[in-house]
C-alpha cells in the first residue's frame, strides 16, 4: 500500500515538472505582444468562437479542432478571412502557440478586435482531453506532432510525424 501511495506521489511530481517546463517555454518563446486563451475557456465557447489553424495543410490534415478553418500561416492572405466580420470572436492555434501568435498579430494589424492565440496550442488541447478531428471530420486520436522535438510536449494523442 505504501508502494502504491509513493508511487502515486513520484507520477504525480513528474507530471508538474513536465507541466511547469512547458509552460517555461511558452513563456520564453510567445512575446505576449497578443492575448491569449486558455484551454478550458476555449473549450466552454467552442460554440461562439471561430477556430483558425495556423499550422500547415498536413498537420491540419491529420487533425484539428472541430470546425476550425485552414488558414496556414506561411501561406496566409487575408482573402481567406475576408469573409470574418472584424469584431467576431476568433481563436488561432497551432501546434503549441508560437505560429499563432504571429498569425494573431496579422489579423490584429488587419482591424480584427476579438482575436486570442490559445495558449499551448493544439498539443495542450489534446492534452486536456478535448477532441479532435481529422480531414474527414472524423474524431480521432492523431495529433501531427509537428517534429519529434516539439512532440514531446504531445502528451496524449497519438503522434504523427
Amino acid at each position: 500500500m505504501i508502494c502504491l501511495s509513493v508511487l502515486a506521489v513520484v507520477i504525480v511530481s513528474i507530471a508538474q515538472v513536465q507541466k511547469s517546463s512547458f509552460n517555461r517555454m511558452l513563456k520564453l518563446m510567445l512575446s505576449s505582444s497578443t492575448p491569449t486563451i486558455d484551454v478550458p475557456q476555449a473549450a466552454l465557447g467552442a460554440s461562439t468562437y471561430i477556430f483558425l489553424d495556423a499550422r500547415e495543410r498536413k498537420e491540419f490534415d491529420v487533425s484539428h479542432i472541430q470546425n476550425a478553418r485552414y488558414v496556414g500561416v506561411s501561406e496566409f492572405n487575408m482573402s481567406s478571412v475576408a469573409d470574418l466580420p472584424k469584431n467576431k470572436a476568433i481563436v488561432v492555434y497551432c501546434s503549441i502557440g508560437k505560429r499563432s501568435e504571429d498569425l494573431t498579430l496579422k489579423l490584429q494589424k488587419a482591424g480584427f478586435t476579438n482575436v486570442r492565440n490559445l495558449y499551448g496550442g493544439i498539443f495542450e488541447w489534446v492534452n486536456q482531453g478535448h477532441k479532435v478531428h481529422d480531414i474527414n471530420n472524423k474524431a480521432t486520436t492523431n495529433v501531427h506532432a509537428y517534429n519529434k522535438f516539439w512532440g514531446k510536449w504531445l502528451e496524449r494523442g497519438t503522434k504523427v510525424y
